[in-house]
């Protein structure tokens, strides 16, 4: 059987076993009809979307390719309170970020009401727009989501920095597992334990999982081309999540500012901080990162990642880096494609290469 035909191909109905990482933030409906239009699995990240936004964009999806496309939306992790600051510590929190507004010209804003839309609302605006696979992170979907999703002829996935994270997401009824390590770019989305605590690299973290569980597992962190391809899928893998290496693309939503420091020699020793939005991270070491090193200085998320995002877009368009989050993960020092169709089809004849050297199809 040709490595081309798995499990997970067969359940996302797609020709190649190449996921797009979901990027919240900076997801471009053009790069996901790009790989998907290519043979993949395109993905579009909804974090923070509201229920009309949602609509929008699976309606912008729908005209850009009659392809396959996932959908991925943030769970709440259980057992973590929001956070319900009063005026005072909501202004103390300000305070602390207050030169980068100035910086980029940014007045501060007022306390919201609440800092991200309505998961429930969320969450059915997006079975209702019924993409071919609806992703999760941060936790496990329930079993009502997943079976109004099923009834709608959605699979759902979830994702895993664990094999306990792995095993309580086929329990609880998910159709496949993106096994993301540590070398990741942006979040890291453990579940069960503190992320500090979940830093599993992928090349081990992927036959633990495969081992573990019964459904397709999909591996993700610091795989950017054949090589890391052909190794995942001889780990066991299904499929391979691409995340850096397709944001690195002249289809992604990626600043020029973010897109010089993915190319730039900063990028050899990214990082892990919870400066810019509250949870665990890795991206380019900047100028944020090391002046907010000290936990004390940031608030919870999502307040953390709403204060900064009132400032980091004026940074991207102003082109100051040091005031962004440059999400890149530890591969991007191997990225050398900057066309996203050309990227697949550099894959596809370099795993063909080497499973051809092996002898394999």
């Amino acid at each position: 059987m040709s490595w081309k035909e798995t499990r997970a191909t067969r359940l996302f109905n797609i020709d190649l076993p190449i996921v797009l990482g979901p990027f919240g933030g900076l997801s471009s409906v053009e790069l996901a009809a790009t790989v998907s239009e290519a043979g993949g699995l395109g993905s579009y990240g909804l974090y923070g979307y509201d229920a009309e936004r949602i609509d929008a964009t699976a309606r912008e999806l729908r005209e850009a390719t009659a392809k396959p496309f996932a959908l991925n939306l943030w769970l709440p992790i259980e057992g973590e309170d929001p956070p319900r600051p009063d005026a005072r510590q909501f202004a103390a929190y300000v305070d602390i970020l207050r030169p980068y507004f100035e910086l980029v010209g940014v007045e501060p804003p007022a306390q919201p009401d609440a800092y991200l839309p309505d998961l429930q609302e969320q969450i059915q605006a997006a079975i209702e727009a019924r993409p071919a696979v609806l992703s999760f992170v941060f936790g496990v979907p329930s079993g009502a989501v997943i079976e109004e999703a099923h009834r709608n002829g959605i699979v759902v996935a979830g994702t895993a920095t664990t094999v306990d994270e792995a095993v309580a997401l086929a329990s609880g009824g998910v159709d496949a597992i993106v096994a993301t390590g540590m070398e990741a770019g942006g979040h890291r989305v453990s579940f069960l334990r503190a992320p500090e605590d979940s830093l599993v690299g992928t090349m081990a973290l992927v036959p633990q999982v495969v081992d573990a569980v019964p459904v397709p597992v999909i591996a993700a962190g610091g795989i950017s081309d054949g090589r890391g391809v052909a190794a995942a899928l001889a780990l066991g893998a299904d499929a391979v999540q691409i995340g850096s290496a397709f944001l690195a693309t002249r289809q992604s939503a990626i600043s020029p500012a973010h897109l010089a420091a993915m190319r730039g020699p900063g990028a050899a020793h990214t990082v892990l901080t919870r400066a810019l939005s509250g949870r665990l991270a890795r991206g380019i070491p900047n100028r944020i990162i090391a002046e907010l090193a000290d936990p004390a200085k940031h608030a919870p998320f999502p307040i953390q990642n709403w204060l900064t995002g009132k400032f980091r877009p004026a940074a991207a368009a102003q082109g100051i880096p040091g005031l962004m989050s440059l999400w890149a993960g530890q591969s991007t020092p191997l990225i050398r494609e900057d066309d996203a169709r050309k990227l697949v089809d550099n894959i596809v004849e370099s795993v063909d290469s080497i499973f051809g050297r092996l002898g394999q199809t």
